[in-house]
Parts: structure tokens; C-alpha cells; sequence
């Protein structure tokens, strides 16, 4: 039965650029230029939620040893486990008056916009992580995330397709940027409901280069932790800023960079974080984003833009 998941979870994919003609870095479109992927787990069961780079073993000896360098005792952990709960209970506490002071009669209506990320101070920026392929020891690639001299988020580095030649790198030249995880009180894992909403809208100024916007719903189970939805952010640079408005319909469905033969609509209700992706042209690359937000369009009554295929008899989902 459990298997019987596993294969209707991920059927026989496609890479986006093979089948449909179209590619998702660079300002063309063309079957050479796809999502980046990683290598598919043949084991039943999936280890770690970053995959089969991270060393935990090693990680945790450097801990170890930074604690013991710094003489960081049992007494100071103590001490800070104290701290943490104070704070931990403080949140919960907010948590159950935003609870209870919920109006269930507030209704959107149409035209209403609201923000959710607002990169207006330094601040901002530290719920974002950058990612490149050198982080892992997989390419050359840099990124950083900064603030603009207008005092907006500015993401930029560059991008190196320079394969390393240890043998085991087959593809380089990505970077990333991912906020962090939406947390409850006593560190629990949340999403964010956007159910209410229909577009995903944004104020930026680019460099030109296509980028690849993404919205996990990763889930409590191995089986979700690399599903991601994704669209293209178009942008035309020079100096003027852009509007981008997206419906949440268009975006599309993949695991691990795969794009899944059977597509569902973006589960609204549980998004666990929201990234921004460049890569595959190597050169400098520079994106300046204002914020980030959600719109109501009463207008727009799509639920899902792509086409539903009746599988073969035999095939799971058919």
C-alpha cells in the first residue's frame, strides 16, 4: 500500500524544457535550459531534508569543538534554555490573543492588496538565507543579499557555470534565495494561508535575466519535503521599477526540479516558504526587490491553467 503511495507521489516526470519546448533561466526559451535537479533517491526512505551532501556527523563535531573553544559548559546552556522559554512563552501567549480577537466576519474584498515581505531596513533581510552551488562544494557560483542604496533588498552575485572536476558534479552555475521557515511558538513548524488570495504580486527592478520564483509546501512526511511550485519571473531591466502580478493558478508543479505528468492546484493554505532562483547563464546577475505581497482579483475565477491527461489503465491516479 505504502508503495502504491510512493508511485502516485512521483510518477514517470518531464523536464520542463524536453516536452513543452520552453526553458526557465535567460531571457529566451529553449529545451537546453531547464530546472536544476538533484540526483533521485533510491532508497525507500529520505535521510535529511537537504539530501545526501550534509554531514551531520561532521557538523555536529564542529559544534562540539566551537562550544568547547568558547567554554560554553552545561551551566550556560541552562541558563539559555531559561531565556529561550520566557520568549517561547511570550509568543504563545500573542498567538492565542490573535486567536481569540480573530473577526471570522473580515472578508476580502476585491482590489485588496497586502504586503508580506517588506524589505524596508536591514532587519528584513535576516528572516532570507542565500544558497549557491559553492556553498555545497558544487560549482563557483556567489550570491549575497543586501540592501540597495534606494534601502530596498538587493539580490546579486554571479553566476559560474564552471563544472568542478571532482568527478562527481555533472551540472553548476545556481544561486538562491529562501525565506525562512514560518515558526509558532516552542519552535513548531507553521504555513502561510494565503487561501484568500489569487495573485502574488511584486515590485522589483532587474538586470534583465529571467528568474524562477518558488513556493514550497513541504509537509511533515519525506515525500513532500522537495515539493515546490514555480513560476518564471520575467524582468526587462534599466532603471525603472516593475509590477508583477502572478496568479497562483499558473504556477507549476515539481519534485526535486521535475516537472510532475499530473498537476494540482497551489494548496494555499499550506505554504512553507517562498524563494527566488537564478542560473544556467553565467555573468554577473542583480535583482532589486521592494516587496513582496498578495492581491484579491474577483476578477480572475481560473483554479488551474494547465491541462489534466486521462492516464492509461494501469497507471496510478488514472
Amino acid at each position: 500500500m505504502l508503495g502504491q503511495i510512493v508511485l502516485k507521489k512521483f510518477p514517470k516526470s518531464l523536464l520542463l524544457g524536453n516536452n513543452w519546448g520552453v526553458g526557465i533561466y535567460g531571457s529566451s526559451w529553449n529545451a537546453s535550459r531547464h530546472f536544476h535537479k538533484s540526483c533521485p533517491c533510491e532508497r525507500f526512505h529520505e535521510i535529511d531534508p537537504k539530501g545526501e551532501w550534509r554531514d551531520e556527523e561532521g557538523r555536529a563535531r564542529k559544534k562540539r569543538e566551537f562550544l568547547v573553544g568558547k567554554g560554553l559548559d552545561d551551566l550556560y546552556g541552562i541558563k539559555t534554555g531559561f531565556k529561550d522559554l520566557r520568549q517561547e512563552i511570550g509568543k504563545w501567549k500573542n498567538e492565542w490573543k490573535e486567536k481569540l480577537t480573530d473577526d471570522s466576519q473580515l472578508h476580502l474584498v476585491h482590489g485588496d492588496r497586502d504586503l508580506v515581505f517588506n524589505f524596508k531596513n536591514k532587519e528584513s533581510l535576516e528572516q532570507w538565507t542565500t544558497l549557491a552551488d559553492s556553498d555545497h562544494e558544487q560549482g563557483f557560483s556567489k550570491c549575497q543579499l543586501t540592501t540597495s542604496p534606494a534601502g530596498k533588498a538587493l539580490f546579486q552575485g554571479f553566476i559560474s557555470t564552471t563544472v568542478p572536476k571532482d568527478g562527481r558534479v555533472k551540472k553548476a552555475g545556481y544561486a538562491n534565495m529562501k525565506c525562512d521557515r514560518k515558526m509558532k511558538s516552542f519552535y513548531r513548524e507553521s504555513y502561510y494561508d494565503w487561501s484568500a488570495y489569487t495573485h502574488l504580486v511584486m515590485r522589483v527592478r532587474g538586470d534583465g535575466r529571467s528568474y524562477i520564483l518558488n513556493l514550497s509546501v513541504a509537509g511533515y512526511f519525506d515525500i513532500t519535503w522537495n515539493d515546490i511550485y514555480h513560476y518564471v519571473l520575467f524582468t526587462r531591466g534599466g532603471p525603472y521599477w516593475q509590477f508583477v502580478k502572478i496568479p497562483f493558478s499558473k504556477f507549476v508543479f515539481a519534485s526535486k526540479g521535475r516537472v510532475q505528468d499530473i498537476q494540482e492546484e497551489v494548496p494555499l493554505h499550506e505554504i512553507a516558504s517562498v524563494g527566488i532562483s537564478v542560473g544556467n547563464i553565467e555573468g554577473p546577475f542583480c535583482l532589486e526587490i521592494d516587496y513582496i505581497g498578495l492581491e484579491v482579483d474577483a476578477m480572475h475565477t481560473e483554479e488551474h491553467a494547465y491541462e489534466q491527461y486521462e492516464m492509461p489503465k494501469g497507471i496510478p491516479n488514472s
